[in-house]
């Protein structure tokens, strides 16, 4: 899906951090299909007599619409977000954000000019207070509420085209569980039709981009809540590793001692609930995840399919991959040959870069062999491993 996950990444690294602005998510902002909001700092609309932005009509991809999804004016995220805004903040400089009140990623001060390093670290090299503020801040994002955003719980069509606004209130931890659901689910078709082969965020040249905003943004969240500006997501090398090094009580749950799908009672994240795991229920009912609680995280690492994924990636199979030339070749796709992008994703062979869907490897690998919350693609990140597997892939 080249072209809608492309499109759909130039939009979030463009116009917006996160799905749906609070401040837009109004009837009057709706029918106006305006989103514009201003500035705490100055009042104006993007902070435009501050020079920070201006509010503008969006910029949409003219790019042909690839062959992967042949329809047209069926689905809220083609030409994003164009369904429900076809006017928001253009910011300038190094400003970013919904109403430019914000500075780009990598950048601080009044008037976001100051460069700002931050160091991703493994997660084993952390000290035991630094893991245990990890965790700490995983959990109290779970129960704090966004304050900036707030989730669709439907359709524009089923929002009477604006007249009837349908958002909920969210977590900060779920957010990031909604948008990669959001941006992964099925394309709903109307009556029970459905379409599955279409994704937002995956399986396209913009697998990798879209990721790397994506934890960017789930970062700055958790710097907004904490209030430490320093705060990044440590990874988890998982290179050569026998088995699940993370999941034990001291790091991310270890397994239950009489449920193997289930984390240990003595894990903080033995209490989570999930959101966003029914797809089927979504389509049948032709709705969208509402974030209403779904159960506990499911995992049970290495008891998964070894047909498909015999064991956790190696590191001469990262090497190779590494050594690819083309970030992207061929179709673009899941079927694309020497593609580091490809390769990366999983759906081709890590030690000769043809493309092998039957087969899981590098970052596919790690969902597969979770076997459980991870697996399913619409549903991951309500595992907390997702941010560590992901950090590394980044």
């Amino acid at each position: 899906m080249l072209f809608f996950a492309m499109g759909f990444l130039l939009v979030i690294l463009q116009q917006a951090t996160g799905q749906f602005p609070r401040a837009c998510a109004n009837t009057q902002s709706l029918l106006k299909k305006e989103c514009c909001p201003p500035w705490d700092g100055d009042g104006s609309p993007c902070g435009e007599l501050s020079s920070r932005g201006s509010c503008q009509n969006i910029l949409l991809s003219q790019a042909p619409l690839g062959p992967q999804f042949p329809f047209s004016g069926v689905d809220d995220r083609e030409d994003w977000p164009s369904v429900f805004y076809n006017r928001t903040c253009k910011c300038e400089g190094n400003f970013m954000g919904f109403n430019c009140g914000e500075c780009k990623f990598g950048f601080s001060g009044l008037n976001c000019t100051e460069r700002q390093l931050r160091t991703r670290r493994n997660i084993f090299q952390l000290t035991t207070s630094e893991k245990d503020k990890f965790l700490a801040y995983l959990n109290l994002a779970k129960n704090t509420p966004v304050e900036d955003y707030v989730i669709a719980t439907g359709t524009y069509t089923q929002m009477n085209n604006g007249s009837n606004p349908m958002f909920s209130n969210i977590n900060v931890y779920d957010l990031f569980v909604w948008m990669h659901y959001y941006a992964s689910r099925d394309a709903l078709l109307g009556g029970t039709n459905v379409w599955r082969d279409v994704d937002f965020a995956h399986e396209a040249p913009g697998f990798l981009p879209w990721h790397r905003v994506f934890l960017l943004m789930w970062e700055r969240e958790i710097q907004k809540i904490t209030g430490d500006e320093n705060f990044t997501i440590p990874y988890w090398d998982w290179r050569d590793a026998e088995d699940c090094v993370v999941c034990t009580d001291e790091y991310m749950g270890g397994r239950h001692p009489t449920n193997p799908n289930l984390l240990s009672p003595a894990s903080l994240f033995s209490s989570w609930q999930v959101i966003c795991t029914r797809s089927e229920e979504y389509n049948s009912q032709q709705a969208l995840c509402n974030a209403t609680s779904e159960g506990p995280i499911l995992r049970n690492p290495g008891n998964n399919d070894k047909s498909r994924t015999p064991r956790l990636p190696s590191s001469a199979e990262v090497e190779f991959c590494l050594s690819l030339t083309q970030y992207e070749s061929g179709s673009m796709d899941k079927m694309a040959n020497y593609s580091f992008r490809n390769t990366l994703e999983g759906f081709a062979d890590p030690r000769t870069a043809i493309a092998n869907i039957s087969q899981s490897g590098l970052h596919n690998a790690l969902h597969i062999y979770m076997n459980g919350s991870m697996s399913q693609v619409q549903g991951s990140a309500n595992d907390p491993i997702f941010v560590l597997h992901h950090a590394f892939v980044d």
